[in-house]
């Protein structure tokens, strides 16, 4: 590949998740996007065209896997894996085979696991050269939303990892079941903004611009990014759920399982000691820490680090230019399966407390952040 790679975070071509179980409703919301002309320039990797039904006025020409859509913007189906599809993409671009897109889409399938997407987003050294993960889209249906939170434990994954949830099909659903529902999702993942979509019509600004960066100021967006005042305000001082336990109440559901919380640290912690309590952390709870995010204040640095891991695998932490706020606090949201928040803080205090009393080198860190 002869294309150079982006230089800055700017340049990285930002790539969000449409995700959803099935039947919640991502088709007639990609349908509906895909008719806006702010999608002009955007590139859209489905698994089939079949499955994801797009509108055929939609259609201009295209290939077995590749389509070209009235409004400019490409349509592509998985090849292979999601990495090979991605670097074909980069390479059509640069041979001006294709338009130039600046937004990358990614539909899954309504029984996807996110995760193992996100891992490619944020691990794959080809990938991060040239795409950055802007966030993660999923469909939620009203009318059958909390059964399936209860049945699919996939459902409940696309919730949590979730930087905007989209409650579809509200006018299929009675009073009772939109609060059921809403109770669900905040417990959930309290810091997703919950927007009402009504037959697929969403506005995409309200869709985009998710993730760290902020494409308007050029800068790093913590507050709008991490929301780690919405674990406050809505979950109160609670460590776990605040669910209703009404008379069905089943403690071994999906989604009674999920804990969100926002871990906080007044002092600076040494590097050394955030890297180990990570990788202790990752090596016992690995698979269900189903993501963190979080800003840093380590002592070591004059300025923040923002970290942002889904399981067992961390991006690339970044460095900001100066604190966002005069808040200098450590803040790491964690949204996990079964792993009590007290478990995450004590282990956070004891390694904190260890690595000062040792004063270990900080360089001999095992590398999380470099």
């Amino acid at each position: 590949m002869n294309e150079e790679p982006a230089k800055t975070t700017e340049d990285l071509i930002p790539v969000s998740l449409l995700t959803g179980f099935l039947g919640s409703g991502k088709t007639t919301v990609l349908n509906h996007v895909l008719h806006d002309t702010r999608m002009d320039k955007a590139a859209v990797i489905v698994n089939e065209f079949g499955e994801v039904g797009l509108d055929h006025e939609l259609m201009v020409s295209g290939s077995e896997d590749m389509v070209l859509l009235n409004s400019g913007c490409l349509c592509c189906t998985v090849r292979g894996d999601l990495v090979n599809t991605l670097r074909d993409m980069i390479m059509l671009r640069m041979r001006e085979d294709v338009p130039s897109f600046d937004r990358v889409l990614i539909e899954t399938t309504g029984l996807a696991d996110p995760a193992p997407i996100l891992h490619t987003l944020m691990s794959d050294d080809l990938v991060t050269n040239y795409f950055r993960l802007d966030g993660v889209i999923t469909t939620v249906d009203a009318a059958n939303g909390a059964n399936t939170l209860e049945r699919q434990f996939e459902s409940v994954k696309q919730v949590a990892v979730a930087d905007r949830l989209l409650v579809t099909k509200t006018d299929l659903a009675d009073s009772a079941e939109r609060v059921r529902l809403e109770t669900r999702l905040v417990a959930a993942n309290p810091a997703a903004p919950r927007i009402t979509v009504v037959n697929g019509e969403v506005n995409p600004a309200q869709l985009f611009d998710a993730g760290l960066f902020d494409p308007k100021t050029k800068a790093a967006d913590v507050a709008g990014w991490l929301r780690d005042e919405a674990y406050a305000i809505e979950h109160g001082k609670s460590h776990d759920h605040d669910h209703d336990h009404d008379h069905d109440h089943d403690v071994n559901r999906h989604d009674d399982r999920i804990s969100s919380f926002c871990v906080t640290y007044d002092e600076p912690l040494r590097l050394d000691a955030l890297e180990q309590w990570f990788d202790t952390i990752m090596m016992l709870k690995g698979p269900d820490l189903l993501r963190i995010k979080g800003i840093v204040n380590v002592s070591e640095m004059d300025r923040p680090v923002v970290i942002h891991g889904v399981q067992h695998v961390f991006h690339p932490p970044a460095v900001l230019d100066s604190w966002p706020s005069e808040d200098r606090r450590t803040r790491i949201v964690f949204i996990t399966r079964d792993v009590e928040r007290s478990v995450i803080e004590d282990t956070l205090t004891w390694f904190s407390k260890e690595r000062s009393r040792v004063h270990k080198n900080p360089g001999e860190g095992r590398g999380l952040i470099n």
